[in-house]
Formats: structure tokens, C-alpha cells, sequence
């Protein structure tokens, strides 16, 4: 398995991997738009390739933090996408893991993701709330844990807290619902 950086020619890759692995257009429709929008950069997208074949792709956009003169540089992993009959085989875990390093390496600060608390917890992600960050759009009690942040640098949560913003066209209450 590969993982690399995606580059410019890679769209059709990263939009098939997004198509294939949520039956739907949506989260290409996402990423398609995330690419074309300036407020979500910087961004690290990585595709999973199992020889010449596209099989899983992950997307981390800028966000920032609202609510004070704090100061953390905050990253939104949305979405996470593995084709199929590559799921269950570890590639969303190793497309975290190299995503993470990434962003470790670029002095990103903390990265959150609203997504399934039973997945992200197993690569180090808490539920974001009670740590005093607030989604960007509120997220109903019975799904609080599902909104979540892991800490890249030590000692920034306790630091920093407030309202997370994400990049304009992840800005949309449709895209944080769990």
C-alpha cells in the first residue's frame, strides 16, 4: 500500500475514491469545492493506492478558533473515504496516521473530526466538547462524542478553547450532522 500526497492531476482519483466509497456524490461534491476554496488552505489530501488503483483518500482543511486572542493553528479532517472492498483492512488508519504526521510536521496545533466514536477514538481523537471547543454548528447531546480533537502539539487544550470554524464551503449546517 501507497500513501502519498495528492497533486493537481489526481482529482479524478480523489473524486472516484469519495463516489465509490459513499454511493453518492456528496462528499465528492466536498472535496471538489474544498479544492476550489482559498479559506481551506492550507489543506493535505492523501490517496491510498494498492498498485496503480485509487482505493482510499483523506482531506484535512484549515480551520480556526473564535472566541478570544488565543492562538492554535487547527485543522478539519473531512472526509475520510476507503472504497469498499478495501474496508475493514486498516487504510483509513493508515491514512490518519500519515495525515497526522503531516500535519505534526506543519505545526498544526489540534485537528478535529465529526465522525463515528467508536472509529476515531482508536487514533487518538476525544470528544472536542467537553474540552470547551464548540463545533462549528451545534451538535445534538445524544451525538456529542462524535465531535471530536486530537492534540498535536502538547499543552494546547487546557490553553485554548472556543468556537471552531472551518473553510467556507464546509460551512454549511448539512455537513455537521452525525
Amino acid at each position: 500500500m501507497e500513501i502519498r500526497e495528492t497533486t493537481d492531476s489526481d482529482t479524478g482519483n480523489m473524486l472516484w475514491v469519495e463516489k465509490r466509497a459513499f454511493g453518492e456524490d456528496e462528499e465528492a461534491n466536498l472535496v471538489n469545492d474544498l479544492l476550489a476554496d482559498a479559506s481551506a488552505r492550507p489543506l493535505c489530501s492523501l490517496l491510498a493506492f494498492d498498485g496503480d488503483r485509487a482505493v482510499g483518500h483523506i482531506f484535512f482543511t484549515a480551520g480556526r478558533l473564535e472566541n478570544g486572542p488565543q492562538s492554535a493553528v487547527v485543522s478539519i479532517l473531512a472526509p475520510l473515504a476507503v472504497i469498499p472492498e478495501y474496508q475493514k483492512q486498516g487504510i483509513g488508519g493508515q491514512l490518519i496516521e500519515r495525515g497526522l504526521q503531516l500535519l505534526t510536521g506543519s505545526d498544526v496545533d489540534l485537528v478535529f473530526v465529526l465522525g463515528h466514536p467508536e472509529y476515531y477514538p482508536r487514533h487518538g481523537f476525544k470528544p472536542a466538547g467537553v474540552q470547551g471547543f464548540e463545533a462549528p454548528y451545534p451538535i445534538p447531546d445524544k451525538d456529542a462524542d462524535a465531535w471530536m480533537v486530537q492534540e498535536l502539539q502538547p499543552g494546547v487544550i487546557g490553553r485554548v478553547s472556543g468556537r471552531v470554524r472551518c473553510a467556507e464551503m464546509l460551512d454549511k449546517p448539512e455537513y455537521w450532522q452525525e
